[in-house]
């Protein structure tokens, strides 16, 4: 009990002021708030806090995995080969400290994910007492995303339709309220954040999402797999953070201009020529200016 109450007051100060100022290169922008019904500022907390918690599950906890595997390998490795020339003399006094500084690699990455296992349970404890459902966070509507993570949701699936991949787009569709049929074209962006055309598509979202939850439609379940393959769960959007989201859906609309149109100087009609240029000015200042994908 003392750890759920000590993390609500975490989350909770963690809230941070609506407008922020972004500049990347050139590139600068100011976001305001989400542009659908506003939710207490505890309850957004908590799904950021999700958010944030399946971020570094999926980043932190993987690349500490990884690593230590890498060090088991690595050891296990050089014996191997160094033995039929060198002996195993080589090691020496430090023979027993190797295998046990390898297995203090690997535990540390199993204490951290458990670690991330239980901050996770206790943010959806705190949700289920508000009568929320952590494995739906747009449930209820998108009141929790902003408008550039919505914008890489839609690139996402505009994405996975083109590759034919049909369970992951039905997800969207049931999660987000997307439909083929949407007026965004991705490849190049038509569709900016913070914009009158951003705002409708976020109103016909939530409609579709409301109608399908009046017929008693269930919204898939969410977690760790979806979240570390497609970022589905709310983010705070923090300058890092922002500039991230915003190189990943600029990295898509690239990669389905390539895709319908090719590479060469004069592939793009005239008239979608200057969004893509404008793409990808965006998109390589980004790439310039920004630290990894969070």
């Amino acid at each position: 009990m003392k750890m759920k109450n000590g993390l609500r007051t975490l989350v909770t100060r963690r809230v941070r002021p609506e407008v922020r100022s972004v500049m990347v290169g050139r590139i600068e922008r100011v976001h305001g708030g989400r542009t659908s019904a506003v939710l207490d500022e505890e309850t957004l907390a908590l799904w950021y806090e999700l958010g944030r918690a399946y971020s570094e599950a999926g980043g932190g906890g993987r690349r500490a995995w990884k690593l230590g595997l890498a060090v088991v390998c690595g050891v296990g490795a050089l014996v191997l080969l160094s033995a039929p020339v060198f002996g195993t003399a080589w090691a020496g006094p430090l023979a027993p400290v190797i295998p046990i500084a390898a297995g203090l690699v690997c535990g540390g990455g199993t204490f951290l994910r458990r670690r991330l296992r239980n901050r996770v349970g206790i943010v959806q404890g705190l949700l289920a007492e508000k009568g929320l459902d952590a494995s739906r966070p747009a449930r209820d509507g998108l009141g929790a995303y902003y408008d550039a993570q919505l914008v890489l949701l839609r690139s996402e699936y505009e994405y996975l339709s083109s590759r034919g991949a049909g369970k992951s787009t039905r997800l969207f569709e049931e999660s987000f309220g997307f439909t083929p049929e949407d007026p965004f074209e991705a490849g190049p962006l038509g569709v900016l954040p913070d914009t009158e055309e951003l705002r409708a598509l976020r109103n016909r979202w939530e409609d579709r999402i409301s109608s399908r939850k009046e017929r008693g439609a269930q919204p898939p379940g969410l977690g760790l797999r979806e979240d570390s393959a497609y970022r589905v769960f709310p983010r705070e959007m923090t300058v890092p953070v922002e500039l991230s989201t915003r190189r990943a859906y600029l990295e898509i609309s690239n990669r389905l201009l390539v895709g319908r149109y090719g590479r060469g100087p004069d592939a793009v009609p005239e008239p979608l020529r200057r969004r893509a240029e404008r793409d990808r000015r965006e998109y390589e200042a980004l790439v310039r200016k920004s630290g990894p994908r969070l």
